[in-house]
């Protein structure tokens, strides 16, 4: 049985990668939490709190050594799995170094710790995707800078616009949600080690320069301000993954709609026996951005339940804590996901460029409409000529004539806007061309971020 689609046996496979499972799987979990128990010794041993011998025996043990199942089932009666833990942990060691491990420290200075390895190797497992998929959207953009399509706004035809410019909003939606990575990272990633109620590393010389060399070993920053209630840490980082997803989601939603039967504009690559429907054989769902946009509405609840972590009480909170247990690893889970998803969008999208065109003439000549209010109103007024333009709008609706056949036959227009001038308002072209002008500097700053992304890596 499982209480997650994303450790289902049936439904995992589709919402997470198997390199992202393993990352947060209990054998890496009980892994992670060995290696701080070795760094806390070994940092002792450095400053003259544990005798030498306590770290090589720690280093020796192995994760397949516990039984999981036991430690689960004694979780349930401790609350927290550290206990158990460190139980299980001291039996494998001989009688006089015993009372040498977890020495100071506490519960949450363990898990706090072992998830901070764990969220630390999931952004190094991420990153390359990361950087692959603001690659691939560079590319699109580029590749289509010029490609004329519909604008729309309201869900409704407004104006051309270039298939590039929508792809390049993607894109810088992406890279500012993504800048922030290689400044977020050094100021999440910390060790915890503060005792009972956080005051461990102000105890001697000797304790706070043991807090330093625990969090060396490890790999982490340190900060001797404890944070088992200061959650800014995780909290910052359930932000900045729930944002990631909203820009995702964004363009998710926009392939969904794009590739609808009506509009029929993109389709997801081409996958055989992907995007199919168990009684409508001719299907082709969009699969890729199906999985985007359900990781995206998860993930704004469990921001939620990280969010309200910030109000844990006095020095160490009850529940709150324990609540971050089931948010923040589905958080890397679904963004996992949605990452591996959206590179795949990216780097195949099969894009219609002659239904684009196609779809421009949908609306009669509408989508002109204010290009020639714009021409129009030098001579009549703004007012007026928007009223012009909306009046022959609804003649286009109720006759199905162009608006160019309605507008040339009125006889109140101004001597300037001859038939000629008149039919070049109708030429998609100026409105693409404005529209791919944007796409350079979508480019550029996806060009910067993914440098620094890439220097962070």
């Amino acid at each position: 049985m499982s209480f997650s689609a994303l450790d289902s046996t049936l439904s995992g496979s589709l919402f997470v990668p198997a390199s992202m499972g393993e990352i947060w799987s209990d054998r890496s979990r009980l892994a992670a939490m060995l290696k701080v128990e070795w760094a806390l010794a070994m940092a002792q041993t450095t400053n003259g709190l544990c005798p030498p011998g306590v770290a090589e025996a720690l280093a020796a043990i192995e994760p397949r050594d516990f039984d999981l199942e036991a430690l689960g089932q004694s979780t349930a009666l401790s609350g927290v799995p550290t206990i158990p833990f460190i139980n299980a942990l001291r039996k494998k060691l001989p009688p006089d170094y015993e009372p040498h491990v977890h020495k100071g420290a506490t519960t949450q200075d363990v898990m706090d710790t072992a998830l901070m390895m764990q969220v630390q190797k999931s952004m190094e497992v991420l990153l390359p995707q990361a950087i692959g998929v603001l690659a691939a959207l560079s590319a699109l953009a580029s590749r289509h800078a010029g490609t004329p399509c519909v604008g729309r706004s309201y869900g409704q035809h407004a104006v051309p616009v270039s298939f590039g410019y929508k792809v390049a909003v993607w894109l810088s939606g992406l890279c500012d949600a993504l800048a922030p990575w290689p400044v977020l990272a050094p100021t999440i990633l910390k060790a915890s080690l503060a005792g009972p109620v956080g005051t461990l590393s102000g105890r001697s010389p000797a304790h706070a320069r043991t807090g330093q060399d625990f969090a060396r070993l490890l790999g982490l920053a340190f900060d001797p301000v404890p944070w088992h209630v200061r959650r800014s840490p995780v909290v910052s980082l359930a932000a900045f993954v729930t944002q990631v997803l909203g820009s995702l989601a964004k363009m998710a939603g926009d392939i969904v709609n794009l590739s609808s039967t009506e509009v029929g504009e993109v389709s997801e690559p081409f996958i055989a026996g992907r995007g199919g429907s168990s009684a409508m054989p001719h299907k082709r769902n969009p699969v890729a951005a199906t999985v985007i946009i359900a990781a995206f509405q998860a993930a704004q609840g469990l921001n939620q339940t990280m969010q309200a972590g910030l109000a844990a009480s006095h020095e160490r909170p009850a529940g709150a804590w324990h609540a971050e247990w089931h948010a923040l690893p589905q958080l890397f889970g679904l963004l996992a996901g949605a990452l591996h998803e959206a590179r795949r969008i990216a780097e195949g999208l099969e894009v219609d460029a002659e239904r684009m065109a196609f779809n421009l003439h949908q609306t009669h000549g509408l989508i002109y409409a204010d290009a020639v209010a714009s021409a129009l109103s030098a001579d009549l007024g703004a007012g007026h000529a928007h009223h012009l333009i909306e009046q022959a709008a609804g003649t286009v609706r109720q006759t199905g004539q162009h608006l160019l056949e309605v507008i040339g036959a009125r006889p109140d227009l101004p001597d300037s806007l001859n038939s000629e001038r008149l039919k070049a308002l109708f030429d998609p072209a100026p409105a693409v061309q404005a529209a791919s002008m944007i796409v350079p500097a979508a480019l550029d700053q996806a060009a910067q971020v993914m440098a620094a992304l890439s220097r962070k890596g």
